[in-house]
């Protein structure tokens, strides 16, 4: 075992913060968020408000009653179609009713806003009723992909024996809800098992690729005693992966055939608890380390052999090695993906990973692992240049009586 301290200070133990009084009902925010939704809904009435009560003050040589034309317009794009028809009415009316009152009804100057309104009430309303459809088809994409989502990685359970576990995940592209990066907690005949993983690439190859390893996981790890069995396989896997996609672009560009060879590769960590036994085995199959947390300091466990990522066995010859860590009551391990590790800021400055886990590593795990994710967003000012994953594992008490590690207040 090689332990390579990245911090030689007891991470602080941050105090929960005092109630400073009562508590704001729940009612109280809701009818805030609803308020707030409701101001923009409320913009077409207040312009149309707007333009008749000026068109009343001004002079009767100055007519503004044609910018009631963006009315229904933007009436088109906050509102749905039944209210943007209303509006488009409305319009219509009050403009006729304010050219009655100055006197223009009959006029050709007349006749032509009216009409103009009309043509753009009509617009509008249609182009409405398509905002409308492309909105329900997006929502139907949506229901599609999280539910390929739930299918390609199903969610951590919180308690997996003598384990508690809490999961992130965050794809780069906030709609597609999927990408490359992939986990997985099962409980075996040989002991709960882990993975987390990162497939080179964006996109639908990158999903296909981590169904594909996520599938023959979920097979392996309960066929194979061997923890480096498993990665070996999950190896020959990703190998006939990038097989069938190279026949594939052969197929469609004869002359790029081969040419992404060694660009598709998945980077894997696999670790493995056997029952009664308060270590973890870690095979590293080319993945950042992952983060041991002991008595409230923060280690990163380096591997003593480096294995090579899933794909590219067989070009850089290294058989997977496990590695034993001690793994005891209350120590944690923090997995994660480069998404974490490599996100940067508007400066360009790398997310400090090591110094945020020392921050939080006296809160419950739960507590912990929100507390990474939001610093992560914050860092990237939301916008993720990478998907990113964290898997944090705590072992449990011995005594089952003991309270669940994700619910207890931290300690002194």
């Amino acid at each position: 075992m090689t332990e390579h301290p990245t911090s030689g200070h007891t991470a602080p133990q941050p105090a929960p913060p005092a109630s400073t009084g009562p508590r704001r009902p729940a009612r109280t925010l809701r009818g805030r968020l609803a308020g707030a939704r409701a101001l923009p809904a409320a913009a077409p009435v207040l312009l149309m408000a707007v333009v008749a009560v000026t068109d009343l003050l001004t002079p009767d040589w100055l007519h503004v009653s044609p910018v009631m034309a963006a009315v229904p317009v933007l009436a088109s794009v906050l509102l749905p179609l039944w209210a943007t028809a209303s509006l488009a009415c409305a319009a219509l009316a009050v403009t006729a009713l304010l050219q009655a009152d100055a006197g223009q009804c009959g006029h050709p100057d007349s006749d032509v806003v009216l009409f103009s309104l009309f043509v753009v009430g009509l617009t509008s309303m249609a182009a409405c009723s398509l905002r409308g459809r492309r909105e329900r088809q997006l929502q139907q994409v949506r229901s599609v992909a999280e539910t390929a989502q739930r299918a390609l990685m199903h969610p951590l359970p919180h308690r997996l024996g003598p384990l508690a576990l809490r999961g992130v995940y965050l794809p780069a592209e906030s709609e597609a809800r999927i990408g490359g990066d992939f986990y997985e907690a099962l409980q075996t005949p040989y002991g709960n098992r882990i993975l987390i993983g990162d497939v080179r690439g964006k996109g639908l190859p990158a999903v296909g690729a981590s169904a594909a390893l996520l599938g023959a996981f979920r097979e392996l790890a309960y066929q194979e005693g061997s923890l480096t069995r498993v990665a070996e396989r999950l190896d020959e896997r990703a190998r006939r992966q990038i097989t069938a996609v190279d026949a594939l672009v052969g197929e469609e560009r004869p002359d790029a055939s081969g040419s992404l060879f060694t660009e598709r590769f998945a980077t894997a960590l696999l670790v493995e608890f056997p029952p009664g036994e308060p270590v973890a085995r870690l095979v590293h199959c080319g993945h950042p380390e992952p983060f041991l947390v002991r008595a409230g300091q923060v280690h990163g466990v380096l591997p003593d052999r480096p294995g090579a990522p899933l794909g590219l066995g067989d070009l850089l010859e290294t058989e997977p090695a496990a590695q034993t860590v001690p793994f005891g009551p209350g120590d944690r391990l923090l997995l994660h993906t480069d998404g974490f590790i490599e996100a940067r800021d508007r400066r360009g400055r790398f997310l400090d990973l090591t110094a945020h886990v020392e921050a939080h590593a006296g809160w419950p795990l739960e507590t912990m692992v929100a507390g990474l994710r939001r610093d992560l967003l914050r860092h990237v000012h939301g916008d993720l240049g990478d998907d990113a994953a964290l898997v944090a594992l705590e072992r449990l008490p011995e005594d089952p009586r003991s309270p669940d590690p994700g619910q207890r207040r931290p300690g002194p």
